[in-house]
């Protein structure tokens, strides 16, 4: 097995395991304080899965104030703020700008690069990696750690075994495995006393037992606007306006992926949850008792839907899917099921799936610099810490958030432990 060295001459060492945004940005930090950076990815180029999401429109951050910005981390909020603050969405667009990539903000309030797409923001990053000396190393496979403590990495030619003064681990969740994210890292953390919560689908769809007709007729069909309501497990209820997808085994899309913590949280403590839907959002009940109540005369029931309610498709395709017969006729019934429709949910659809994971190294586990205090001069960064966000900018922004905190934490911990005083100190603090 070939060992390489723990330094080059005059500079300490530091390795990134994995090229995601979490991993390059700690590399960019630390090469930006002098330290020789060597970044290891089991895929073949860096940042598959940036490229793949932002394929449909690459959605970097999000404009929102803090007040708002922040609670989007849910319970993780208090572990994962101090990290967005530090590096938060307006210091995001400006290391973005100094790339030479321009940004606007969309309609929504979430923060696009100009273009629109990943890949020139991404080429322009790694040339200024490569141009600041750090060295990429693709279809490299963490594998743990020798027994001197050395890093054990399998390569192209075989093993190797890495030396070095310290360690980011920026190796993702277990969302999109093709694109490297498959959470074999686990096992080699606990086997080293890490706790690591388990990794969860999050940001995914969900499974319903449609009907096989239901099924054939509106599977792929969008249902807009909507309101969908569920309860949530720590008491209260979540409220959120959108749109979703139907598909062959249950419903997924954006509104339904802004929801999944709470679906999934409560699937797992009861074995079920209810997704109660407003057809009708801008609309009372009261309206909608009076206008179901007007004579149709010999028009059909679906008939009088559409013309008094504008309902039809596959809205009235959920009504009838969900609503039994008797039910359906009750104009009562009907009134209040188009203002809370209830979908039993079942449970969520696989996390290879899923947009992104929940789960991972608990912030117990952890220092304030994102060091494992079971392991020191070991940092862990991105999806792979425990927690989760909602897609629309949040994802991205904390893996660039906690990388950038871990890059800073390994500078800091060499200095006190007195291994490289002299590390350089910019005031940038490795953004350029």
């Amino acid at each position: 097995m070939q060992t390489l060295p723990s330094n080059t001459p005059g500079n300490g060492r530091a390795v990134v395991i994995g090229a995601g945004p979490a991993g390059l940005m700690a590399a960019e930090v630390l090469a930006a304080h002098g330290l020789a950076v060597d970044v290891y990815d089991a895929m073949p180029s860096a940042g598959r899965k940036f490229l793949l999401a932002g394929r449909g429109g690459m959605n970097i951050t999000h404009s929102e104030a803090q007040p708002d910005f922040l609670p989007r981390y849910g319970n993780r909020r208090e572990q994962v703020a101090p990290f967005v603050r530090r590096f938060d969405a307006d210091r995001l667009r400006q290391w973005i700008h100094d790339l030479g990539i321009e940004t606007f903000v969309g309609s929504s309030g979430r923060v696009f690069p100009r273009e629109m797409k990943a890949a020139p923001l991404l080429r322009a990053w790694l040339h200024r990696l490569r141009e600041s000396g750090v060295r990429l190393h693709m279809r490299h496979r963490w594998l743990g750690w020798q027994d001197d403590g050395s890093l054990r990495l399998a390569g192209p030619d075989g093993d190797i075994s890495v030396r070095a003064d310290a360690v980011v681990l920026a190796l993702g969740g277990a969302s999109w495995p093709r694109l490297g994210s498959d959470g074999s890292w686990v096992p080699l953390l606990r086997e080293r006393q890490v706790e690591v919560a388990a990794l969860q689908p999050s940001n995914c769809g969900f499974e319903l037992d449609w009907s096989e007709h239901f099924r054939e007729r509106f599977a792929g069909e969008p249902v807009k606007p909507v309101v969908a309501s569920t309860a949530l497990p720590s008491g209260g209820v979540q409220n959120r306006r959108g749109e979703f997808i139907v598909t062959a085994q249950g419903i997924e899309g954006s509104l339904v992926y802004a929801m999944s913590a709470a679906l999934r949280e409560t699937i797992a403590s009861t074995g079920s949850a209810r997704l109660y839907l407003d057809l009708l959002p801008d609309w009372s009940l009261e309206k909608v008792e009076a206008e179901l109540a007007h004579p149709r005369g010999a028009r059909s029931l679906s008939s009088h839907l559409q013309s008094r309610l504008h309902l039809k498709g596959v809205k009235a395709g959920l009504l009838r899917e969900l609503m039994s017969k008797e039910d359906f006729a009750d104009m009562g019934k009907l009134a209040r099921a188009i203002k809370a429709l209830p979908l039993p949910v079942l449970r969520p659809r696989p996390i290879e799936e899923a947009i992104s994971s929940a789960g991972g190294v608990s912030f117990e586990a952890l220092d304030d610099a994102l060091m494992l205090r079971a392991l020191p001069g070991v940092f862990c960064a991105g999806e792979m810490l425990d927690w989760e966000a909602p897609t629309g900018g949040y994802l991205l922004t904390a893996c660039f958030a906690t990388g950038h905190a871990a890059g800073l934490g390994v500078v800091q911990w060499l200095k006190d432990e007195g291994r490289h005083a002299g590390l350089a100190t910019p005031s940038t603090e490795g953004q350029k």
